[in-house]
């Protein structure tokens, strides 16, 4: 019950969730939509359909995706939004979704028949912003593994940069998750900048007092 409370009193996180949620669905049996709404290289490139970087972040390839990605945000969208507020979460959330999209787009400049689909680097974003704003706080990964949410994030972005640069070619857009973390967390860093030098105050009071 609590946390169903704290998500309806964060309006950015639920109204984003309904939207996902809506879009998704009606997107999964419908070619025409998932054409309309998707990433695609090609016709940015030649069309200029530049809000496809915006619109592909609100459909997903399959149910699981959907699920892994409003997840994600439903468990740090809120977190986020009551520390950021609800104008300076949706900043992170649509600066990230388009950090996210124009990552992509130079990665796969070249790559005409590219398309992807997804809300990961907005969500990716999010969760970058939540490391910076509370870096030692517990997470659990998959549920089991105790971790800090900074060293989680500086994992993710690492591999997301390792893979994105490999041209790792999992289904994955690690490119989207790159650019849409290092957005987060720029953002907050220059509309929020005393959650950072706390960050790097408490982490330097964590070493010995030899070095």
């Amino acid at each position: 019950m609590h946390e169903i409370e704290v998500l309806l009193a964060s309006p950015a996180t639920l109204a984003l969730l309904i939207a996902n949620i809506g879009l998704s669905i009606a997107a999964f049996n419908n070619p025409r939509l998932v054409d309309k709404l998707l990433f695609d290289v090609n016709r940015i490139r030649r069309s200029k359909e530049y809000y496809r970087g915006i619109t592909s972040g609100f459909i997903h390839g399959d149910p699981f995706h959907l699920f892994m990605n409003m997840l994600a945000l439903y468990f740090m969208g809120p977190f986020v939004e009551y520390i950021a507020g609800t104008v300076g979460f949706a900043l992170i959330y649509f600066a990230s979704l388009i950090g996210g999209s124009l990552w992509t787009y130079m990665e796969h400049f070249r790559d005409s028949n590219y398309r992807a689909l997804g809300a990961s680097g907005a969500v990716s974003g999010v969760t970058g912003a939540a490391a910076v704003f509370a870096p030692f706080a517990q997470i659990y990964l998959f549920f089991a593994l105790p971790m800090p949410l900074g060293l989680f994030a500086i994992c993710y972005i690492g591999y997301s940069a390792w893979a994105s640069r490999a041209n790792v070619r999992d289904g994955i857009g690690h490119a989207a998750h790159l650019g849409g973390a290092l957005t987060g967390v720029a953002i907050v860093c220059i509309f929020f900048p005393q959650y950072p030098k706390a960050a790097l105050d408490q982490f330097l009071a964590t070493l010995p007092a030899s070095l």
